[in-house]
């Protein structure tokens, strides 16, 4: 893999993404008539989401083949890591939504806001199968192919710009869940939460599992909807895990700059 894969990796993954929902922006009555009307649950909404794993996966077999995309796919089977990132996604992200929720009124009205525990697990199952998919190429290609050439820190805010972008377009189209936020505070929550996956990616040598799991956890449906508050509290929190991991952060000696492991 090489730097310059970053051109083909993006480009694939804004062409199916922001292709999809412009053709609904630009000739929605065309497209509902043909396809139905685009929602969360989609299928081309779901095609969509998974462009940057698409770009990914295609670049990989493009450069190495079936062998060395096995090897990609095999980051997603490291897991260790240290108790305090996993105290971090599993305790530290959902206590965010929570504190947020009590600066926005009725936030917190209801704890519990599913029928029963079943439809609660296939909610989760629906986001555990759409936005995590996306860190196969976020983290599994763009960020360590980023970290060949600049330190964390900046690599972590250059892909949080794009990563953010990326999600522009379900800002302007009705009845997706964007719709109804501040494109402002959820661009600076996305660049604040790509600060902090970055040194959780480092630490476990590139792994693209906890990650996702990171990313479940932000799209969790049982945490309260505590837009915007949510977001400008992970910018907080971004500051504390850079001032906890400023060394790391700010060379690139532990950087993980490997696409496929060795």
């Amino acid at each position: 893999m090489r730097q310059r894969d970053l051109i083909p990796f993006f480009t694939i993954t804004f062409l199916i993404a922001w292709g999809i929902l412009a053709l609904y922006v630009f000739t929605s009555e065309r497209m509902t008539q043909a396809f139905g009307s685009l929602s969360g649950e989609h299928p081309l909404f779901y095609l969509a989401v998974y462009a940057p794993a698409i770009a990914a996966l295609t670049v990989v077999l493009y450069r190495s083949g079936f062998a060395g995309t096995k090897r990609f796919l095999s980051r997603l089977l490291l897991w260790r890591a240290s108790l305090y990132w996993y105290v971090l996604v599993i305790a530290g992200v959902p206590l965010v939504f929570y504190v947020a929720a009590l600066m926005k009124d009725g936030a917190l009205d209801t704890l519990f806001p599913f029928p029963g525990v079943l439809p609660y697990l296939l909610a989760l199952l629906l986001m555990a199968i759409k936005g995590p998919v996306e860190e196969i190429g976020w983290r599994g290609v763009a960020l360590p192919l980023l970290q060949r050439r600049m330190a964390p820190i900046w690599a972590a805010l250059v892909l949080g710009t794009i990563w953010g972008l990326w999600h522009l377009p379900a800002f302007v189209l009705s009845g997706m869940p964007q719709s109804a936020w501040s494109f402002t505070p959820f661009f600076a929550g996305t660049i604040a939460v790509s600060v902090i996956v970055t040194p959780l990616f480092n630490s476990t040598r590139g792994s693209i599992l906890l990650p996702a799991f990171l990313h479940l956890q932000l799209i969790n449906p049982l945490w309260p909807d505590a837009q915007p508050y949510d977001n400008w509290l992970f910018v907080a929190l971004a500051i504390v895990v850079v001032g906890l991991n400023r060394e790391a952060m700010f060379t690139r000696r532990d950087a993980v700059t490997e696409v496929l492991p060795k």
